[in-house]
């Protein structure tokens, strides 16, 4: 078996009858995965888990996620489909399984759910890409999420970005250009294929850190990351070029 149907035989074990569909999103739909990437799962539910379903799921994405299982990192999202459809902002997740959140998790907590605007640019990969695992198809599970939406979902996320940019520089810096170019033209696009469009909006000075960013995403592991001097100090001043480009779009929109 391999990791996409370990993910949906366990999704659809702990939620039974209650799975209405499970979509691909991220890179598996925009490109194609990258040595860096997650599979990206989003499932749609007629309710709410309980406290028991939750230790469960949460469980078997211990053992079937991450490097020390010799596999792919599990990023499996959860929504009620009643909490989404019809559309509202912010939307609520139900449940969030990242392995950044892995340490955690295996200290006691168990995911509940919040709101997660970040929700708006996941349902609407999934929509675009089509690509049901389970159940219907997306369009018959979810609704489209305005624009406007979109643009206040990515720029919810920028302060807890900047808050990791030291820590996780290359997703970092490949996310404010994904911001920067679904702003600029309504699309959302993989993390390299953002990076092709703001590299060529750039000013030469500014290109060097994204490109170094890019070449890691398409190259390397999911924590293998390294960064010259040289680079680092050129880091900030690129936030700033590529924040000040978000800003201007997201006023206007």
């Amino acid at each position: 078996m391999n990791q996409l149907q370990e993910i949906v035989a366990l999704a659809s074990g702990v939620l039974g009858g209650d799975v209405i569909g499970a979509y691909l999103h991220g890179s598996a739909v925009l490109s194609d995965l990258r040595p860096a990437s997650d599979v990206d799962v989003l499932v749609v539910s007629r309710r709410s888990m309980d406290e028991r379903q939750r230790r469960a799921l949460l469980c078997g994405l211990l053992g079937i996620s991450g490097s020390r299982n010799k596999v792919r990192p599990v990023e499996l999202i959860v929504v009620v489909q009643s909490e989404v459809q019809p559309w509202r902002y912010p939307p609520t997740c139900d449940f969030l399984y990242g392995e950044w959140l892995r340490a955690e998790y295996e200290a006691g907590e168990v995911p509940w759910p919040e709101p997660m605007p970040d929700l708006a640019l996941l349902i609407t990969m999934a929509l675009a890409g089509d690509h049901p695992l389970t159940g219907l198809r997306p369009a018959q599970a979810l609704g489209p999420v305005p624009h406007s939406d979109l643009v206040r979902a990515s720029v919810a996320g920028i302060p807890d970005l900047l808050d990791n940019l030291d820590g996780d520089t290359r997703n970092v810096l490949l996310t404010f250009a994904r911001i920067w170019t679904t702003l600029a033209t309504g699309r959302i696009r993989s993390k390299d294929a953002a990076a092709d469009w703001a590299l060529a909006q750039l000013p030469p000075e500014h290109r060097p850190v994204l490109e170094h960013a890019r070449q890691l995403y398409l190259n390397c592991h999911y924590s293998e990351e390294s960064w010259s001097e040289t680079l680092r100090a050129q880091v900030r001043p690129h936030v700033d070029r590529v924040l000040a480009e978000i800003d201007r779009l997201s006023t206007r929109s």
